[in-house]
């Protein structure tokens, strides 16, 4: 191997482990996390099954990971957020009530998707 080709695939070895750091202290901080990846545990393979060819089982999964993701996002927000300050700040309340909006509108789409897709 090639060295500069053992480098970067050490960097993307690195940046997994950082990942999985990341996905822990997710569900260790965050109750909602955990309670969404326990959601997301039932309703990935649910999405499999009732899923009508591959765009469906695509849209279905994909809306449930989709809130996944808002909500890593929303939590590394707050963890800055409250890492500068425990005083109240305008700025930071808005940061926070953006966050915990994209996590509200994941969850909205993924409804909606789920629905369309079941019922229509």
């Amino acid at each position: 191997m090639k060295p500069e080709n053992k480098a970067n695939f050490q960097r993307v070895v690195r940046a997994a482990g950082y990942s999985m750091k990341g996905l822990k202290a997710a569900y260790i901080h965050e109750a909602a996390f955990r309670q969404e990846v326990w959601l997301a545990l039932f309703m990935v393979p649910l999405g499999l099954i009732l899923g009508d060819g591959a765009i469906e089982k695509v849209l279905l999964i994909g809306s449930v990971l989709l809130v996944l993701v808002a909500e890593l996002l929303n939590s590394a927000v707050e963890s800055v957020v409250d890492r500068i300050g425990s005083e109240y700040h305008e700025l930071s309340g808005r940061a926070k009530d953006i966050g915990s909006a994209a996590v509200f509108v994941a969850m909205v789409l993924a409804g909606i998707t789920w629905a369309l897709i079941l019922f229509f």
